[in-house]
C-alpha cells in the first residue's frame, strides 16, 4: 500500500494477544483466536465441497445444461470484490469488514436455500460470494494479532484446517444429501456461516492496523476485478458460442485489457488500490504464480471426481459411477485420515524445512496421481489407492501456502499480499474449473435438459488437471529462498536469503 500502516490500539474490549509463556506454543487465548479464524476459512473448502458434491442432485432437479456455475457465479464475484474487500480492511480494520461478509454471504446462503427456480438459486450464490474474500483477511489478521514467533504455527493451523473439512465434509455431504437433497445442503451452508459470524463477533478482536482513510482508486478496482470476471466468462463460454465467434473473444481478450488498464490507472494514482511495487520483486510474484498455480489444481479440479462419482450410470448417456454421497464419503476415509496427518506434520516441519519443498512436491504428486487415475478410476479399490495420493498432495499444499506468502513480505504488506494471492489463486481457480467443464462437456449427452458425461471427457479432463499440476510443480523453481516465518519480526521486511 503506497500510504504508510499507522497503527492505532486495539480496541479496549479486545486487546490484541500476547503469548504470555514467551514459548514456541500457542496460548489457550491465541488457539481460540486462531480456531474462530480457521472456522470462517475452511467454510469456503466446505462450501466448496457441499457444494461440489450438491452439482448433480442440483442438475437434475433443475434441469440445467449450466450447472458449473452453481460453482463458478460464486467464485466471480468472489474475484470482483476482493481489492475492494482488502483495501476497505485497509480503512475500517479486517474484523469489521469480515463481519460484514460474512453478513453478505448468509443473505445469499439463505435466498439460494430458499430458491425455487436455477436463476434464483444462481443470484443467492452470487450474492453468498461477497463471503469468498474472508480467507485473505483471515490470515493477514494472524499478521497483526499474533506474536512474530507463532505467525507461522497459527497460520499452520488455520491451513490445515481443511483436513477437518477433508475428514468430516464428506459424511456430512453423503447424511445431507441422501437424507433431505441439495436443499440439505445449502441449509447447512447456511447454518455454519452463521456459527462463523457468531464466532467473529464474539472470539476474534480487531486488528490495530490502520491506513489514513483517503479515496482510493475504485475505478481501478472495477477494472481489475471485472476484467478478471470477463476473462473467466468467456473460457466458460468459449465451449459453447465457438472459440472465434465474437463474444468469447470480447470477454477472453477484453478481460485481460482491463486488467492492464487497471495497473495503469493505480500506478498513475495518488491513492492506489493496491501497492503493486512489491510485485516487482521475485520473492512475491513468484511465490504468488507458483502457489496460484497449485492451488488451482487443488481446488479446481475436484469437481472431476465429484461429477465422476455422483453422477449415475446411463448406457450412452452418462458414465457416472452412480454413488450415494455416502458410499463416495466412506470410500474417501483413509484419504481424509492422511490429509489431516499429512498437514499436521507438514505444519511441524515447515519450522525447519523450506516452504517450497512441501509445495512442489504435492504439486508433483498430485500430477502423478491424476495421470494414473485417467486409466483407473472405475472400482472402489482403485479410487481409495489413488485417493491416497491426492491426500498426502493436498496436506503439503495446503499447509505451505500461507507460510509462503508469510514469508514473501513484510508485515505491513500482508494484507495486500493476501488479497492479491487470493485474487490471482482465485482467477486460476475459476479458469481452471471453467476449462474443466469445456473439456467434459466435449464427450457428453443432453438428456432431459440436462448434461451427463462420457467416459472419454473425465480421462480429458484428468488429463488437463495433470499437465497444470505438472505446470506448478515446474513454477516452484522460480521461487528463490525465502526467511522462515517465524524470523520475520514485525515491522521487518522479508528479503531473500
Amino acid at each position: 500500500m503506497s500510504s504508510s500502516t499507522t497503527p492505532s490500539p486495539p480496541p479496549a474490549t479486545a486487546p490484541a494477544p500476547t503469548d504470555a509463556s514467551g514459548g514456541a506454543g500457542l496460548g489457550v487465548r491465541l488457539v481460540l483466536i486462531a480456531l474462530a479464524l480457521m472456522w470462517p476459512t475452511q467454510l469456503l473448502s466446505l462450501a466448496g465441497l457441499l457444494g461440489g458434491n450438491a452439482q448433480a442432485s442440483v442438475a437434475q432437479h433443475f434441469h440445467t445444461t449450466e450447472i458449473g456455475w452453481f460453482i463458478l457465479v460464486n467464485a466471480l464475484v468472489a474475484t470482483v470484490i476482493t481489492p475492494f474487500v482488502v483495501k476497505l480492511s485497509d480503512f475500517y480494520g479486517k474484523r469489521n469488514v469480515m463481519i460484514v461478509i460474512t453478513v453478505l454471504g448468509l443473505v445469499g446462503d439463505i435466498i439460494a436455500t430458499l430458491a425455487t427456480s436455477y436463476g434464483m438459486l444462481l443470484v443467492g450464490r452470487g450474492i453468498a460470494g461477497f463471503y469468498g474474500p474472508i480467507a485473505a483477511l483471515a490470515y493477514a489478521s494472524v499478521r497483526e494479532l499474533f506474536p512474530p514467533k507463532q505467525v507461522g504455527a497459527a497460520s499452520g493451523m488455520i491451513g490445515s484446517g481443511i483436513a477437518f473439512v477433508a475428514l468430516g465434509g464428506p459424511f456430512l455431504t453423503g447424511w445431507l444429501l441422501d437424507s433431505f437433497g441439495f436443499r440439505g445442503v445449502l441449509w447447512a451452508l447456511t447454518a455454519t456461516t452463521a456459527i462463523g459470524l457468531l464466532l467473529l463477533l464474539t472470539v476474534v478482536p480487531e486488528t490495530p492496523q490502520r491506513v489514513e482513510r483517503t479515496q482510493a482508486n475504485w475505478l481501478g478496482g472495477a477494472l481489475l476485478g471485472g476484467g478478471a470476471a470477463a476473462f473467466t466468462y468467456g473460457i466458460g463460454k468459449g465451449g459453447e458460442w465457438g472459440w472465434t465467434d465474437t463474444g468469447t473473444l470480447a470477454f477472453i481478450l477484453g478481460g485481460p485489457v482491463a486488467v492492464l488498464l487497471y495497473v495503469v490507472t493505480d500506478l498513475k494514482s495518488a491513492h492506489p488500490l493496491f501497492d503493486l511495487s512489491m510485485m516487482s520483486r521475485r520473492t512475491v510474484w513468484t511465490v504468488f504464480l507458483a502457489t496460484g498455480l497449485i492451488g488451482a489444481t487443488l481446488f479446481g479440479t475436484g469437481v472431476i471426481g465429484q461429477l465422476l462419482m455422483l453422477f449415475p450410470t446411463i448406457p450412452g448417456v452418462s458414465d457416472g459411477l452412480g454413488m450415494t454421497a455416502t458410499h463416495a464419503a466412506i470410500l474417501g476415509i483413509p484419504a481424509s485420515i492422511l490429509i489431516l496427518a499429512v498437514g499436521f506434520g507438514t505444519g511441524v516441519a515447515l519450522r525447519k524445512v523450506d516452504a517450497r519443498l512441501p509445495l512442489g512436491l504435492g504439486a508433483l504428486i498430485s500430477g502423478i496421481g491424476y495421470l494414473l487415475q485417467r486409466n483407473w478410476h472405475y472400482t472402489d479399490t482403485q479410487l481409495i489407492l489413488l485417493g491416497i495420493l491426492s491426500a498426502l498432495a493436498m496436506g503439503m499444499i495446503v499447509s505451505s501456502i500461507p507460510v509462503l506468502i508469510i514469508e514473501a513480505v513484510s508485515p505491513e504488506e500482508q494484507a495486500t499480499a493476501n488479497g492479491l494471492q487470493g485474487m490471482i489463486q482465485g482467477v486460476f481457480t475459476t479458469v481452471v474449473t471453467q476449462l474443466v467443464y469445456v473439456v467434459l462437456a466435449q464427450h457428453s449427452a443432453i438428456v432431459q435438459g440436462t448434461r451427463f458425461y462420457l467416459d472419454a471427457g473425465y480421462k480429458n479432463a484428468m488429463l488437463l488437471a495433470a499437465g497444470i499440476a505438472l505446470l506448478g510443480t515446474l513454477s516452484v523453481l522460480l521461487v528463490p529462498r525465502l526467511r522462515r516465518a517465524e524470523d520475520v519480526e514485525a515491522g521487518a521486511a522479508v528479503t531473500v536469503s
